[in-house]
């Protein structure tokens, strides 16, 4: 007599009605995070005190004397206004992940969730500190590097709009290439390409490192530099985080 093993997810199945009304109120939770985080960051140290943390590696570079400037009449209440609704994203994200989390986790399998959240939680921590090394160092270098090239002649005087811009593509930029270890292991857990592979293309990675630093930020050494060897770094970190993955999420052997 053959016995089969019990699925995990018998009798968890719930109407289409109730996962709407579930996800209605995991989005609700999400946003009033997000609500309290920006009433808190508005509170202290309130718009313009965001504005200027985040203009400090840029107005620390500038001649004596310079400011930055806003040449759109609304932008001094805008830009500020912007920039405390992206911090309070960003010190909300624990809590929408935990919601999204909470959401998904009922239909997952145990080996799935041994898989899906130290995901979530290494690719959140993992992007705070692209943003955390893009602010606290690469700022400074390349504003210093980029000030060192001005003619004296010029006084240097930056649209607060346009330094929001950069800041935000620059945030993401390092962000997402924090995210090299995540990817590595998704690809090989799925098994579109074994760690063997990962380590015998690791020349490869180190030119297309440096391909899309070049691409995607400004067009000095310093920040190409600061961008493409902690790729190259995690790369390696990602091929020795695939294989205690693969090792500890394979889903369990039936047995007939």
């Amino acid at each position: 007599m053959s016995t089969e093993p019990k699925d995990e997810l018998e009798g968890t199945e719930a109407p289409f009605v109730s996962h709407l009304v579930e996800l209605r109120d995991r989005l609700v939770r999400a946003l009033i995070a997000v609500g309290i985080a920006f009433g808190i960051l508005a509170a202290y140290p309130g718009p313009a005190g965001l504005y200027d943390m985040l203009a400090a590696p840029l107005v620390a570079t500038l001649p004596h004397g310079a400011t930055m400037i806003a040449t759109n009449v609304i932008s001094p209440f805008l830009v500020p206004l912007k920039i405390t609704l992206m911090a309070a994203l960003m010190l909300a994200l624990p809590v929408v992940l935990y919601q999204l989390w909470a959401f998904v986790a009922p239909g997952l399998y145990s080996h799935e969730k041994r898989l899906v959240l130290p995901l979530v939680v290494s690719s959140t921590l993992l992007f705070f500190a692209g943003v955390a090394f893009c602010y606290f160092f690469v700022f400074g270098k390349v504003f210093a590097f980029i000030q060192s090239f001005a003619p004296k002649s010029i006084t240097a005087a930056p649209d607060i709009e346009a330094y929001l811009g950069f800041v935000l593509s620059m945030f993401i930029a390092f962000g997402v290439a924090f995210e090299v270890p995540v990817v590595v292991v998704v690809l090989a857990r799925m098994g579109v390409v074994s760690v063997e592979k990962l380590r015998a293309w690791r020349g490869y990675f180190i030119v297309v490192a440096f391909i899309v630093s070049a691409v995607i930020t400004p067009p000095d050494v310093v920040s190409q530099l600061s961008l493409a060897i902690p790729m190259c770094l995690l790369y390696e970190v990602g091929i020795l985080a695939a294989g205690l993955f693969i090792r500890h999420t394979q889903a369990p052997e039936t047995a007939e």
